[in-house]
């Protein structure tokens, strides 16, 4: 569990580092942001707190909802910078080629968040179960 928590941890800061660059180079240059690389900056230090709160000895399966809000978060953002990148011919320019390189490692960190949420949710499910099936068999104290 705190394996992959870490991992989500540590590829959330690489998405925040590949995406950031470009943000900081739009602030020096003096122009706006572009929403897109700030929604997955964003998104991506939302995921990174969730990923260090989750390492704490807690139940955190319980909270698997957050995780699927993650997992549809980096989702979304896998679409809008899939699209622009995937197909894109690099053509020696490095920073699509980092472009590239960072939508693949939203595709992993996407991975990661579904399964935790998926996890999650199993065991969320199955607790329920076990704790309705227990209900109204507790012995009699007549």
């Amino acid at each position: 569990r705190f394996f992959i928590r870490f991992l989500q941890f540590i590829l959330g800061i690489a998405i925040i580092g590949l995406y950031a660059q470009d943000l900081h180079k739009a602030h020096k240059a003096g122009v706006g942001y572009d929403p897109k690389w700030m929604y997955v900056t964003v998104t991506a230090v939302l995921a990174s707190v969730w990923a260090l709160f989750c390492m704490l000895p807690i139940k955190a399966w319980f909270f698997f909802v957050f995780d699927f809000l993650a997992f549809f978060l980096y989702l979304v953002a896998f679409g809008i910078f899939g699209k622009m990148y995937i197909k894109e011919d690099p053509e020696g320019n490095k920073g699509i080629i980092r472009m590239r390189n960072a939508v693949w490692v939203l595709v992993v960190e996407t991975a990661f968040w579904l399964g935790t949420a998926s996890y999650g949710g199993f065991i969320f499910w199955k607790s329920r179960k076990a704790r309705n099936s227990h209900a109204g068999h507790s012995p009699s104290h007549v």
